[in-house]
């Protein structure tokens, strides 16, 4: 007799992680067997069968692909359904874990309705085909040796079937591709011809038909209308999609030219039918039983699963895509005032009184405006952030005036806090090839942890050096605060990983901050390392970077002196009168004649009146009118074919730059632009 209850193993390091799974799918009424490693899942999959495995893929020691491989490697356990939870859902991950053997992936943290809908049909499959295997046993126990060897060959065909058709199922996360090859798998095995039709949505139903032909090859046929089937085959498919109720087997229908049906089955998705399979029966005269009935069963289950897998995935795109065009245009309306600001910034730099006070204020907006817009920038590509893949720009830059900068930033915060803090930089530059942005960032991330597991009274200390001999850079973040456990030292600079523990969490974050910084440090070419004594005894964060010699910094000054050059008569296209006004007070303070317009129809107007040498211009205009067609319409105008055109825009994305050189502009900043790149961007109009 067949148990009631399967078996679903569950596999998690996490006793957590397992209690909540535990707890949804305690209603389904069935064994749930807990493992806490990927060992320990081996021995229970050698113990027991399961109708499903699901199985975390980030796990200490052997992680959950391992764990996939092993199971796949066992006979016994080598088609059992394996389902991955993970939080890294992309698609270098999702491509990782179906060559495991995945059969499908949940990401983390986990819908409860979702789970259960999804285990619940793999145990209903699982019970489904012990099912067909008891009653195989039962026959064979009926039946002379003869006959036992035709039904165990019959069951391992059936079994390869069932195994080939999870595999070709599985392959494809297209909904019109799983459709045809779901048409194919039945031919010749279980039908002679078969019809998949997809149910209606917003588009009309698509029905694709497969037959074999002489050679034994399958042929298909697609449509967008059940009109090109036969009047009382296509009322069947339709009945069976409206009700999600199967129409069995159906040998002699007495309609002529209708081909008699081995059953139609609806392809069931959280509760609805999704499409229908009808498998059809020809010249072959071929005879349908239980078992075969069955696996057509299982086929549409698995069919169901897979075409439901597949419209998550383009739904998941779908709002991907939705995803990235709304944080195209958050980064766009957030540029727009960072703009004005960094724009203002350099007005007071050109035309300000020489104030100790007032030149360290607008350093300090300067720099927090340049992180502001490097995060805006990383808002636009969530993919590259949930990676761990952020860009970085390199440039020869002096690491001792980034470390003192960034020092001095945080050293009111320390004050505060009732920290001492020093500072050992040396006097002279020490050079490397790196992104100042960036290497602010993760010199702040240090401090910011110094100072945040520091307690009042404590010291921190910054110092940095040169090591001739590597010909590396050398910063050492030194604290008294409370230390590293061991256990923790290990793991430190993975993701998520919390040196508090406590229950308050009062000096907790989220447990990115000390990857970023490894990430940061590895993009350029150095490495980072923590030592601790332990508990009590403070802590130091080591960051080494490769020299890279005075040459290119000398090479960078040298050009900047050639900037300098005769003033251009530029003209300003932008709807954002702030962001208009503080560019043309900018670059009339750098000597240039400047004239300005806020539509693209007035922009072109003021163009062929003042005939400028350089334009900038916006994308977003109002009036009809955007950037790329007034771009379009300059390169058309002999008399302004040849001007120097610049977008400068809050869209900042690889499509929207190429759709500015599309469209012919010259060069294509994102604001807010730092204003030695827009002087270098002047430079080279003057150049052409």
């Amino acid at each position: 007799m067949m148990s009631d209850r399967t078996n679903i193993l569950i596999v998690d390091d996490l006793p957590d992680k397992q209690l909540v799974y535990q707890s949804i799918l305690e209603e389904l009424g069935q064994n749930l067997v807990t493992a806490q490693s990927g060992a320990e899942a081996l021995k229970q999959v050698l113990r027991q069968e399961f109708a499903v495995i699901l199985l975390d893929v980030n796990m200490p020691g052997m992680d959950g692909f391992e764990t996939a491989a092993l199971i796949r490697k066992r006979k016994k356990s080598a088609h059992t359904p394996i389902i991955f939870v993970t939080a890294f859902a992309d698609d270098f991950h999702i491509a990782q874990g179906y060559a495991h053997g995945a059969v499908d992936f949940i990401p983390s943290p986990v819908v409860p309705d979702v789970l259960r809908s999804k285990v619940r049909v793999f145990v209903e499959l699982f019970r489904m085909t012990q099912q067909v295997k008891q009653q195989a046993k039962e026959r064979l126990a009926l039946q002379e040796e003869r006959l036992k060897r035709t039904a165990a060959e019959d069951t391992n065909r059936r079994l390869a079937f069932l195994a080939r058709a999870s595999g070709v199922l599985g392959r494809s996360l297209d909904a019109v591709a799983t459709a045809r090859d779901l048409a194919r798998l039945p031919l010749p095995f279980l039908a002679d011809a078969s019809v998949v039709m997809l149910a209606a949505g917003a588009e009309p139903a698509l029905v694709i038909q497969a037959q074999v032909d002489g050679s034994g090859e399958s042929l298909l046929e697609e449509a967008v209308s059940p009109d090109v089937l036969p009047a009382h085959l296509a009322d069947r498919i339709e009945r069976v999609l409206a009700t999600g109720v199967t129409e069995a087997y159906d040998p002699l229908h007495p309609e002529a030219n209708v081909p008699p049906t081995v059953g139609i089955w609806p392809l069931m998705a959280r509760g609805k039918p999704i499409a229908a399979l009808a498998l059809l029966t020809g010249p072959s005269g071929r005879s349908c039983g239980a078992a075969e009935v069955a696996m057509a069963e299982t086929l549409a289950s698995r069919g169901a699963i897979a075409l439901d897998n597949a419209r998550f995935h383009f739904d998941l795109q779908e709002a991907d895509r939705r995803k990235d065009d709304f944080l195209a245009m958050l980064a766009h309306e957030l540029r727009n005032p960072l703009g004005p600001i960094r724009n203002a910034v350099h007005v007071l730099q050109l035309a300000g009184p020489d104030n100790p006070t007032l030149t360290q204020a607008r350093e300090m907006i300067d720099r927090q405006v340049t992180h502001m817009a490097r995060l805006v920038d990383d808002l636009l590509d969530a993919t590259r952030i949930a990676r761990g893949k952020i860009l970085v720009r390199k440039e020869g830059c002096d690491l001792r005036q980034i470390v003192v900068q960034t020092a001095e930033d945080y050293r009111s915060v320390f004050e505060a806090s009732g920290i001492h803090f020093a500072v050992e930089a040396g006097e002279q530059p020490v050079w490397i090839q790196g992104d100042p942005t960036r290497l602010a960032q993760l010199i702040g991330n240090l401090l910011h942890n110094a100072h945040k597991f520091t307690d009042p009274e404590g010291r921190v200390k910054v110092s940095l050096s040169v090591d001739d001999t590597e010909q590396a850079a050398r910063l050492t973040i030194q604290d008294t605060g409370i230390g590293i456990d061991r256990a923790v030292l290990a793991r430190l600079f993975e993701v998520f990983t919390q040196a508090d523990r406590s229950l308050d969490r009062s000096r907790g974050g989220l447990g990115l901050g000390l990857a970023l910084v490894k990430g940061l440090v590895e993009m350029h070419g150095g490495n980072v390392r923590a030592a601790s004594a332990g508990a009590g005894q403070g802590a130091e964060f080591t960051v080494t970077l490769p020299l890279s010699g005075t040459a290119t910094a000398q090479a960078v000054a040298g050009a900047d002196d050639q900037l300098n050059g005769k003033a251009c008569r530029v003209l300003v296209i932008e709807d954002n009168r702030d962001a208009a006004e503080s560019v043309r007070m900018l670059l009339a303070l750098a000597g240039h004649e400047v004239q300005t317009a806020h539509t693209g129809q007035a922009g072109l107007e003021t163009a062929h009146r003042f005939r400028p040498q350089v334009v900038l211009c916006d994308i977003g205009l109002p009036g009809g009118m955007n950037g790329y067609q007034v771009c379009r319409a300059l390169r058309e105008d002999p008399a302004l074919a040849s001007t120097y055109v610049i977008a400068l825009t809050g869209y900042g994305r690889d499509e929207d730059q190429r759709q500015s050189h599309e469209a012919g502009f010259d060069l294509h900043l994102t604001k807010p632009v730092d204003y030695d790149v827009l002087r270098r961007a002047m430079a080279t109009s003057r150049r052409h």
